[in-house]
């Protein structure tokens, strides 16, 4: 049997280790672990979170590649159309990872109302267009169906909805401007059959979808014109490879784009996250390090008389420090699962109930959202033990210095 293991676990059991001086500052050690993982595991949570539902939102309008015309307009309108009669659509069989592709337009235009007018684009969309995204974004009404005939049906954003007073079930004109600014503009009456929140206001601010077919009239286009390509992934981790495998597989004469190049603040801007997470995670190990390392010098000064014995009964130097090891890894052990249990349960809490609200003007959502995987749960914890016993190395080498008839005869 391994007796430095056995001894750790009376010492452990024994009530006057509960009650000696050395208990509030074993507490104290407990605390700090306990802290130290509930922090690093909320801050993962919603680092990651935040990360991944930016990123959906974004792909929500965009997907993760856009194929699109070589041009020099850099507005979000299309001027130049793209024939839908191209090797890669309607399947992407040259790349492998490929989910989905679908044609789309967009064009600027003005809605007006008996009190108010706004500027925004009516993106549009066919037959083709995968709804998966907003389905978790819709709030009110249905969405639209363009695979029948063509329709006014258009889905349009909570935040627009609000500005101009509308609800599902209204009726709403909006102008398109023609090429020659001398001509009256076109006119379509549009009759708004959903209401989305996706929570990023500033794509929210600036887009509602309708049916292409409008667009491919107004703009003179053919049935199989369209504005861009919209492709999606199936592992958004491959993003930077599909891309490239994308732009080598269309004509020399259209061009893509990945969507951190389209959205580039944004996605450096969600990097900053990670230089975060790592520093919130090295600065509680090391508190919670330090702590241990107190509550370890603590414990080795209280038991110094029974270090001197152990001494003097054979037992090495390192199977006493060992004995101690055993003894701080109960402690570090026991702060990790009530921190544990405190931290899931905050992660639960937030994920089901919303707890804590976010500006989505600054942070793309309206709550913290957080994203919760066995992976990182354990890495951190495991992690955390290992760092810990590392540091308390050092101070438990004071044992090697420890005499043992010093210790007998003076303690």
């Amino acid at each position: 049997m391994n007796y430095e293991f056995f001894i750790a676990k009376r010492i452990i059991g024994s009530k006057a280790y509960k009650s000696s001086i050395s208990a509030p500052i074993i507490k104290i050690g407990i605390a700090a672990i306990a802290i130290g993982i509930i922090v690093m595991m909320v801050t993962v949570a919603i680092s990651l979170g935040l990360q991944q539902k930016i990123r959906d939102k974004v792909v929500a309008f965009n997907g993760h590649v856009t194929i699109t015309n070589y041009d020099s307009n850099n507005s979000q309108e299309t001027v130049y159309p793209i024939s839908k009669n191209q090797d890669f659509y309607p399947n992407f069989k040259s790349v492998d990872g490929i989910k989905h592709i679908q044609g789309v337009a967009t064009k600027f235009g003005i809605i007006r109302t008996e009190t108010d007018f706004e500027g925004v684009n009516l993106k549009g969309v066919g037959a083709d267009y995968s709804w998966d995204y907003f389905k978790e974004f819709l709030v009110e009404g249905q969405l639209p169906d363009y695979t029948q005939k063509r329709n006014e049906d258009v889905l349009i954003s909570k935040y627009l909805a609000n500005r101009l007073g509308f609800k599902v079930g209204d009726k709403f004109q909006m102008f398109f401007a023609k090429d020659d600014p001398e001509k009256l503009p076109n006119i379509i009456t549009y009759s708004i059959t959903g209401i989305f929140n996706s929570g990023f206001q500033d794509l929210d601010a600036q887009y509602l979808i309708g049916d292409i077919r409008h667009l491919q009239r107004i703009n003179r286009w053919e049935s199989n014109q369209i504005g861009n390509f919209e492709v999606f992934l199936n592992d958004y981790d491959e993003l930077k490879e599909k891309g490239a495998e994308i732009h080598q597989n269309i004509p020399s004469l259209l061009d893509s784009q990945t969507i951190t190049d389209k959205y580039y603040s944004i996605f450096e801007w969600i990097k900053i996250f990670d230089k975060n997470t790592y520093g919130i995670i090295g600065i509680m190990v090391l508190i919670a390090g330090f702590n241990m390392v107190t509550a370890l010098l603590v414990l080795i000064l209280e038991r110094t008389k029974m270090i001197g014995v152990l001494k003097t009964l054979g037992s090495s130097n390192w199977s006493i420090r060992k004995l101690f090891l055993y003894n701080a890894s109960y402690l570090i052990l026991l702060g990790l699962f009530w921190g544990n249990v405190i931290g899931l349960g905050l992660l639960f809490a937030q994920k089901y109930f919303k707890l804590f609200p976010l500006d989505p003007s600054v942070y793309y959502v309206t709550e913290a959202p957080v994203y919760i995987s066995l992976g990182y749960i354990i890495a951190l914890n495991i992690g955390t033990l290992i760092l810990c016993l590392l540091m308390l190395l050092v101070p438990s080498y004071i044992i090697t210095k420890i005499s043992p008839v010093k210790a007998i005869r003076f303690s």
